[in-house]
């Protein structure tokens, strides 16, 4: 039994069971708010730190949002500056590219024209090459042909003599020398020049000894050098002792005789390393030439014919100044008689003037005469008429 008060209540009676567990249950409620409320104020003194740290996060994120706002516009503002800079340099490209565009059309143009001028250049070029080699094929057969004509000692005899028969007809008259002259002892010179004495007439014939040149062109050592040597010496002077022999006549042809080489290189050959062979030339008085030496010699001897054939007409010269004497002579006579005659005249004229004036005085005092004034008293004395002159 439970008292409370004056109430007395069984522990069996369910009121008293569901009273008692109603207050054990809000006992128990209690204690549990209590140990709630105490924990809440534990939870709320452990949780000011964290509810300042978080006032702080709001803070700080309240900052970060300010800054982000700015960041934002900040982003903003350089997005429309790197538009704008963008557009700018989209801009400017394209003008660049346009600049170039037209550089490089002007360039593709210019080289192209180039290109087209270069091309037709080189045509060309290969025109006047295709004609270089035209001509190099037709000098190689020329030269082939020239080689044929030097391989044979006939022909090669008669290219000599075409050329000094060039040479000649170039630097002297037609009339001062003879091609293929027959002289008194039979012999025939390649050409005679019509020298007047002294020297008289001089022969000159053309010799080649190419065989021996070319020998001693193409020598490998010395046995063949000497050997090649040997013929060119041997061939050279048999040409002098026959120019000698054949071609110097007294009394017929100068006391020398020309050997034309026509070849420079053998002419160049014999002066360098064969003086003894244009040393025994001099002695027996047959003088080597060359193409260019010949012509040297020719305009010499050009010189010699003209300064004769001025002489040879020095007499006519003189006789024909005599005659131009005397013919000034006889016009300067003509002269003075024309002179003569014609100081005459004027003297004659200058007399006809005085006696024109003296007759006009007179037929002036004749018409200016009264003649009702005179009276006739006797006969008229007959006036006899003067020379006018008088």
């Amino acid at each position: 039994m439970i008292t409370i008060g004056d109430n007395t209540y069984a522990l069996n009676d369910p009121i008293v069971i569901a009273a008692l567990v109603g207050g054990a249950a809000l006992l128990l409620v209690l204690v549990l708010l209590m140990s709630m409320v105490r924990a809440a104020n534990r939870s709320a003194r452990l949780t000011e730190p964290l509810i300042r740290q978080i006032g702080d996060l709001g803070q700080r994120v309240q900052a970060l949002g300010d800054g982000q706002h700015q960041l934002a516009g900040g982003l903003t503002h350089v997005s429309d500056a790197q538009a704008k800079a963008q557009t700018g340099m989209l801009r400017l490209m394209e003008e660049r590219l346009a600049q170039m565009q037209e550089q490089m059309n002007q360039n593709l143009s210019g080289s192209s024209r180039r290109t087209a001028q270069s091309l037709g250049e080189l045509q060309e070029r290969l025109k006047v090459i295709d004609k270089a080699q035209e001509n190099i094929t037709r000098l190689s057969g020329d030269v082939l042909s020239l080689q044929d004509i030097l391989s044979n000692k006939q022909t090669r005899g008669a290219f000599g003599e075409i050329q000094l028969n060039d040479i000649v007809s170039k630097a002297l008259p037609s009339d001062s020398y003879s091609l293929q002259h027959t002289l008194s002892n039979g012999k025939r010179a390649d050409c005679l020049i019509h020298l007047p004495n002294p020297p008289g007439p001089i022969c000159i014939d053309s010799k080649f000894p190419l065989e021996p040149y070319e020998a001693l062109r193409n020598a490998t050592d010395d046995r063949q050098v000497q050997e090649a040597a040997r013929l060119l010496r041997q061939s050279v002077k048999k040409h002098i002792r026959d120019i000698a022999e054949r071609y110097i006549i007294e009394g017929e042809t100068a006391d020398g005789a020309l050997m034309f080489l026509p070849s420079e290189a053998v002419y160049a050959e014999l002066h360098a390393n064969f003086p003894d062979l244009v040393r025994e030339g001099f002695a027996a008085r047959v003088w080597i030439v060359s193409p260019t030496t010949c012509m040297a010699t020719l305009n010499t001897m050009r010189a010699i014919l003209k300064d004769a054939r001025m002489r040879e007409q020095a007499g006519a010269i003189r006789r024909e100044l005599g005659l131009l004497f005397a013919d000034v002579d006889r016009l300067g006579n003509r002269v003075e008689n024309l002179d003569r005659h014609f100081h005459q005249a004027a003297k004659d004229i200058s007399e006809i003037k005085i006696s024109a004036d003296k007759a006009g005085r007179r037929a002036r005092r004749l018409d200016n005469f009264d003649f009702e004034e005179l009276a006739p008293e006797t006969e008229p004395a007959i006036v006899k008429l003067t020379d006018p002159e008088g």
